[in-house]
């Protein structure tokens, strides 16, 4: 059988996946990509490249995978719809699966009010539900969202989205999701996950519904490097739900550093027996070099 691509093929056959994250610097100096990924390789499926993360400005995400696609790595390219219209969104779809990229994860973004341009206008004018269909359309009809033919080559691309388990309001989580299912995406990645209760709720909801049946989940895991990262996780980035029983842990802890490698190992062990998880993605927040004793430790990549 045919496969879109390498995450995808690890994913159908059944294997436990992992992807983790390369976040492209604040400039154009093309080897803080090449450092960062030749810490990573060979610890992972497929390697997130974010898009202006935060609303930050940062090297593209495009030309962040074409510099990884020339290290034999293989991206997952993830396109927000806070700065582009619909034309610019399927061009850039189109773009990257001409380079190679075939696996791409659909955001509706960052409000620009949270980044370093706070006064820049912010397009929306597609969010990521209605991203979804517009690009499993391309793929598996041939159309644009106009309704034109594509004329020569459709996009042929494994899809991905994010889901949130912890946001609020709680109850409409799954909806969003299965919205999300019912739009044509391929893959979920999840918030990072430090709250296995409400996680587990969350998972229960969704095999309830089926829905692990019909998308592949990866649930997020993001090491705690320090106090200060731990308070801005529990504190101040929306949607992360740091219970207190970790932040104790990092509080109280005498060396934060392997305190949190401990707890990122515990979190992995339990969410990959979790069923209907399909795999994990590891943002390593500026620790990207703890991403291959994760993976060797927790023996989440056969072979390893």
């Amino acid at each position: 059988m045919g496969y879109k691509s390498n995450l995808e093929r690890v994913l159908s056959e059944g294997k436990f996946a992992v992807t983790a994250e390369i976040g492209p610097p604040k400039g154009s100096d093309p080897s803080k990509i090449r450092n960062k990924a030749e810490i990573v390789k060979g610890f992972a499926d497929a390697f997130n490249v974010t898009d202006n993360q935060t609303a930050v400005v940062r090297l593209s995400s495009m030309g962040s995978c074409c510099i990884i696609l020339e290290m034999g790595l293989e991206p997952v390219m993830q396109i927000t719809c806070r700065d582009r219209n619909r034309i610019a969104l399927q061009s850039d779809v189109l773009g990257a699966a001409s380079i190679g990229v075939k696996n791409m994860l659909f955001l509706t973004g960052d409000h620009q009010s949270f980044g370093n341009h706070p006064d820049a206008k912010g397009v929306y004018d597609l969010d990521s539900v209605q991203l979804i269909q517009v690009v499993k359309n391309m793929r598996d009809n041939g159309v644009f969202q106009s309704g034109d033919k594509i004329l020569s080559g459709n996009p042929d691309v494994f899809i991905g989205a994010a889901a949130n388990p912890f946001a609020d309001p709680f109850e409409f989580r799954v909806d969003r999701l299965e919205k999300k299912v019912d739009a044509g995406v391929d893959f979920i990645q999840t918030q990072s996950v430090f709250n296995l209760d409400k996680f587990n709720v969350w998972m229960d909801e969704v095999r309830s519904r089926g829905l692990d049946k019909r998308v592949h989940i990866l649930a997020g895991i993001t090491p705690l490097k320090s106090l200060k990262m731990t308070e801005r996780m529990k504190s101040h980035v929306p949607g992360v739900d740091v219970p207190e029983s970790v932040y104790k842990r990092m509080k109280n802890a005498s060396d934060a550093k392997s305190e949190g490698f401990r707890i990122a190992l515990e979190l992995i062990n339990e969410v990959k027996n979790i069923k209907g998880v399909h795999g994990l993605h590891i943002t390593a927040l500026f620790w990207e070099d703890i991403i291959p004793s994760l993976v060797k430790e927790s023996d989440i990549m056969s072979g390893l």
